[in-house]
């Protein structure tokens, strides 16, 4: 199925309106981290190394709210952490569809059909479902056995009860052609709206540093992917097929990290979701007070390898909108699987990678030390 059309158009005329008004740099995407914590513990996640006192930070739906309007993106992933774990959930996705935007929570299902009863079905929500590939290979990436079999099982429930549903792959060095294709032939025949993919990003915090892609490999993991599913076309990506094309080495993109904005217990990160280098304490400060230019591949060692869509979707629908043709040629002719690759860009002038995690932990642990941090903003779990 992929994206449906209607929220096409609406994306699309957004985009349109920010065009007309000369801005160069505007969300698409906003991505909320209401929460860090987990229950599972993936090998490859860097995103619960946190000490207790964090791990237990939950933003409000008021901060939340305040986040979707600040920032007005079309588009709202709810992420984590595990945002399942939030108690206060369903009023966030309620608030989210009442503005009329499109909801997506990304969530591991564990929790799903427990709490299915809170949510209602809507054009503008969708489950976005957690499997790296089949049985094995899902398991395996999450550290716990069994993890598959309740996933799907919540991911049947979902779409018996009339929800969206989605699901969203990481893929990593170890992953089989072959298999990925295969699960992706299982998911699309379950009637499911689409399917969200991307390599893992080397998270420098991260348990297994030892399966993550380079650019190369992720370029021809893609096309052997792609290869095996008519370039792509047998499958409803909920992706720019430019996006697409791109992975399988086919264009070049420069990062366009402010397309994806996130807002976490830390405040609005920069310059990315899989980046915590700094936090404004508002939207319009981080639009306008960071150093995009010293970031992306090419620019900065930890941007290196890194092809994930937070990163380079947004630069996919500004071509899609500057190259139309390029776009229609594409979804029509499906990704190109052989044939040389778009020159990549170089790193023989990008700045070496600074460590500030703990400086990070530091910071916010004395700010949440002090009496005024224990009102409802970054409140605590109960």
């Amino acid at each position: 199925m992929g994206i449906p059309f209607l929220q096409m158009a609406q994306v699309g005329a957004y985009v349109v309106k920010q065009k007309l008004k000369g801005r160069q740099r505007f969300p698409l995407v906003l991505m909320i981290e209401p929460l860090y914590r987990c229950n599972l513990a993936c090998a490859g996640c860097g995103k619960i190394d946190y000490p207790d006192k964090i791990l237990n930070m939950r933003l409000s739906v008021e901060d939340c709210i305040e986040a979707i309007e600040e920032c007005g993106a079309p588009v709202v992933v709810v992420a984590g952490g595990e945002p399942m774990l939030h108690k206060e959930l369903p009023e966030i996705v309620a608030a989210g569809i009442a503005r009329h935007k499109y909801v997506t929570v990304c969530t591991n299902a564990l929790l799903l059909e427990k709490n299915i009863g809170k949510y209602k079905p809507s054009r503008y929500f969708n489950w976005s479902i957690h499997l790296d590939g089949d049985e094995e290979m899902h398991d395996r990436s999450v550290c716990q056995k069994g993890v598959y079999e309740r996933a799907m099982s919540a991911l049947k429930l979902a779409k018996a009860q009339g929800f969206r549903v989605t699901i969203n792959t990481t893929l990593f060095n170890d992953a089989e052609p072959e298999r990925v294709a295969a699960f992706f032939d299982e998911v699309t025949k379950l009637g499911i709206e689409g399917i969200t993919v991307s390599p893992g990003y080397a998270y420098e915090r991260a348990p297994d540093q030892q399966h993550f892609l380079n650019r190369n490999k992720t370029k021809q993991l893609f096309r052997d992917i792609f290869s095996r599913g008519k370039g792509g076309k047998a499958w409803p990506f909920f992706q720019s097929q430019l996006f697409l094309d791109f992975l399988a080495g086919n264009r070049t993109y420069e990062c366009t990290p402010w397309g994806n904005p996130t807002r976490s217990v830390f405040g609005w990160q920069r310059p990315c979701y899989l980046l915590g280098e700094g936090y404004a304490k508002s939207f319009t400060e981080l639009m306008e007070t960071t150093d995009w230019d010293s970031y992306g591949v090419g620019k900065y060692e930890k941007c290196a390898d890194c092809m994930v869509h937070c990163g380079f979707e947004a630069s996919a629908v500004n071509e899609a909108f500057s190259r139309p043709l390029q776009a229609l040629a594409v979804s029509m002719r499906g990704i190109a699987t052989k044939g040389p690759m778009s020159p990549d860009i170089p790193l023989d002038g990008q700045r070496p990678a600074e460590y500030v995690f703990s400086r990070n932990i530091e910071n916010k642990l004395a700010e949440i030390s002090k009496p005024e941090a224990t009102g409802e903003h970054l409140s605590a779990a109960e």
